[in-house]
Order: C-alpha cells, then sequence, then structure tokens
C-alpha cells in the first residue's frame, strides 16, 4: 500500500481534538530509509534502525496534516516502500472556561463604589450587538432610556431614595431581564452626585450632549 494511502487510513480514525502526531516509517533498505529522511526534511525526522521518525502537529510548530501528505507522496514517487505506523498522539488543550459577568453583577458592583450619600446618576448600557437594541430598549422600559449618540446602546437615570430616574432597585430587574433574554454588554456609571437636597425641584439635571436629563 502506497504511503499517502497509509497516512489517508491513519488520519481518517484520529480524534478530531488531535494536535501532534508521532510516527514512524519503517524502511528495509537503509538506501531507501536515507531518500526518505531526505525527503521528509521539513518534518525534521529522526534515524532509528530501520525506521525514520517525525512529528506532525496543527500549531504551526512543524508539518501539518496536508504538508505530510505531500512529503508522502514524494517518497512515493520515488519508489520507495514503506509501513506508516502511529506511535502516538496528543490532544489540544480545552481553552479556560470563563465566565462571563452578568449585566446585573455589573450594575451591583458598580453601585458599591459609588460613596454612601449618592443621590443621583446617569449611567450607560452598551450592547455587543446592534441587533439586540430594540428589544433591550423594551425590556428595559421603566428606566426611560436614553438614545447614545454614535453607540450601540441607551443611557438612563437612577436616583437613592428620590428625584428623577428609576430607582436601583428597578434598575437590578431590568438589566436581569437582559440576562435572561441572552443581550450581553457592559454597563458603567458615568456620572453620580452626592449630598444633593432638592429644593423646589425633585432632583439634579444633567446635561448629556446638548440635552438635559
Amino acid at each position: 500500500m502506497r504511503l499517502v494511502e497509509q497516512w489517508n487510513g491513519i488520519e481518517s480514525g484520529l480524534d478530531p481534538r488531535w494536535s501532534d502526531l508521532r510516527l514512524s516509517l519503517r524502511i528495509d533498505a537503509e538506501q531507501a530509509r536515507e531518500r526518505a529522511a531526505a525527503l521528509l526534511g521539513p518534518a525534521g525526522p529522526g534515524l532509528s534502525g530501520d525506521t525514520v521518525r517525525f512529528h506532525v502537529m496543527r500549531d504551526g510548530r512543524g508539518i501539518g496534516p496536508d504538508a505530510a501528505q505531500r512529503l508522502l507522496g514524494r517518497i512515493d514517487g520515488d519508489g520507495i516502500a514503506g509501513q506508516l505506523t502511529l506511535v502516538g498522539t496528543s490532544e489540544a488543550e480545552a481553552p479556560p472556561h470563563v465566565a462571563r459577568t452578568t449585566l446585573a453583577a455589573e450594575w451591583q458592583a458598580a453601585l458599591e463604589v459609588l460613596p454612601s450619600d449618592w443621590s443621583d446618576l446617569v449611567a450607560e448600557l452598551q450592547l455587543d450587538s446592534s441587533a439586540d437594541v430594540d428589544r433591550a430598549a423594551v425590556l428595559c422600559a421603566p428606566l426611560n432610556p436614553m438614545q447614545l449618540t454614535g453607540r450601540t446602546g441607551f443611557g438612563f437615570r437612577c436616583a437613592s431614595e428620590r428625584g428623577y430616574g428609576a430607582s436601583t432597585a428597578m434598575v437590578a430587574r431590568c438589566l436581569a431581564r437582559l440576562d435572561e433574554a441572552g443581550i450581553t454588554g457592559h454597563v458603567r456609571i458615568t456620572r453620580a452626585l452626592s449630598d444633593v437636597h432638592p429644593l423646589g425641584t425633585q432632583g439634579a439635571t444633567f446635561l448629556v450632549g446638548r440635552r438635559p436629563a
């Protein structure tokens, strides 16, 4: 059987997760063995007795499967017969799973760094996908979302006890709805006021862009 056919048979039986193959090519005739090792030069082969040993890798550190097939085809083209054997395999390590922080958790973390006497704030919700903007605006309707110019998302106001804006609990509930709907992004507080005592008004007014918020 030709070496390319032997290689195809080995490759078809591999675990799809393989990353590194260790192969041996047994050739009885010394001269033919040395010629085969020369043709396998890009693979950095090693000679051991009547076998030529080499590696095939997927991570770019050596020859890949396509290159291995071409090199073995050259050996076939020289009329050299041999026995190709799989010595061992290694699997690629799975990337570590990184748990994504939910929007509700980001909101809670942002509140925890505010001073205890904060009264009013403006926050922004930046979404990962523009396709989610309309759906997110509906789910966050109680926050009276404000469109962000040139960005994918919206802003909103929040008040600690009284004044303009939603309560912290309402913000948390709306963001939890987005988490449940699989809508991802980031929320951050952009402006905050502390120790505000309104007189004749419900609360402070922020200027966002050129419009009051």
